[in-house]
């Protein structure tokens, strides 16, 4: 992956990060969220995005992030905070990004009404967003984060069209992370992608092959399972440089049950 630093005048570098950390459960045994979650910190750090996309992070969880990694800032100024509610989250870099504004709509038939879900969504899904400033040259671009149900195909498809309408009325360039529980070529990622949505799929442009190197889910084995459900989409404003999956991990333990999504990008 490339370093993080300003290319030439005008061309600014991005490395984006999303990021399933799996929610405290305490069936998980000894990959217990209270003891991978300092492993989970540092393979963050180590790779030190400019924003990072978090899923199924619970209050406290995304308190203790917020406490431990350095040079963060949580992105949920709008947020209505329910104690065991997971929450998809934005984090972004201080010395990098200045905050011009965060909302978050739940993704259901009354996206106003708070952990509101439809259609036979097995949870409350949502999308929280943030207009981010890039402090060096005051280019300001969209940064969101969804987790799309597991259970609900309908919810998926839903959920995506109400994520597009959103997208289509910004000016900015947007950069859309998350876990959407669907696979490339489903209708969840046709509803998302060109020509139909706004956005390129970054490990698509990049080539790369839909295989197991692909996929993020490995339920703490290490050897990924499903298919690719994790994705780094992009509006056309932005180069994709490179695309990789993360998978650190020390003594054949691992910090959570997904692999991270990491991308270079380009904004021109």
């Amino acid at each position: 992956m490339l370093s993080m630093v300003k290319l030439t005048k005008g061309e600014i570098l991005l490395r984006v990060m999303t990021f399933n950390l799996r929610f405290e459960n305490d069936f998980d045994g000894e990959n217990h969220w209270l003891n991978r979650r300092d492993f989970l910190v540092k393979t963050i750090q180590e790779h030190r995005p400019h924003v990072l996309g978090t899923q199924e992070g619970t209050p406290s969880m995304l308190e203790f992030l917020s406490d431990s990694l350095e040079g963060y800032q949580l992105s949920a100024d709008s947020r209505i905070w329910e104690g065991h509610c997971q929450y998809p989250t934005l984090y972004y870099l201080v010395d990098y990004f200045a905050s011009v504004g965060h909302s978050e709509f739940w993704l259901s038939e009354t996206p106003e009404a708070h952990m509101s879900k439809s259609w036979d969504s097995a949870f409350p899904r949502m999308i929280s967003h943030s207009l981010l400033e890039i402090k060096d040259n005051g280019r300001q671009i969209w940064v969101s984060v969804t987790h799309l149900d597991h259970i609900s195909e309908q919810a998926r498809i839903e959920g995506a069209k109400m994520i597009r309408a959103w997208a289509v009325e910004r000016k900015e360039p947007i950069l859309l992370l998350g876990d959407f529980n669907d696979f490339p070529g489903s209708e969840v990622h046709q509803t998302l992608r060109k020509p139909f949505g706004p956005f390129n799929d970054c490990w698509q442009m990049m080539k790369k092959a839909e295989d197991q190197h692909s996929y993020t889910h490995h339920g703490f084995t290490g050897i990924p399972v499903k298919g690719r459900i994790d994705w780094i989409l992009v509006t056309s404003e932005f180069k994709i440089l490179d695309v990789s999956v993360v998978r650190d991990h020390k003594s054949g333990r691992y910090p959570s049950d997904h692999f991270p999504l990491l991308v270079d990008l380009q904004l021109e």
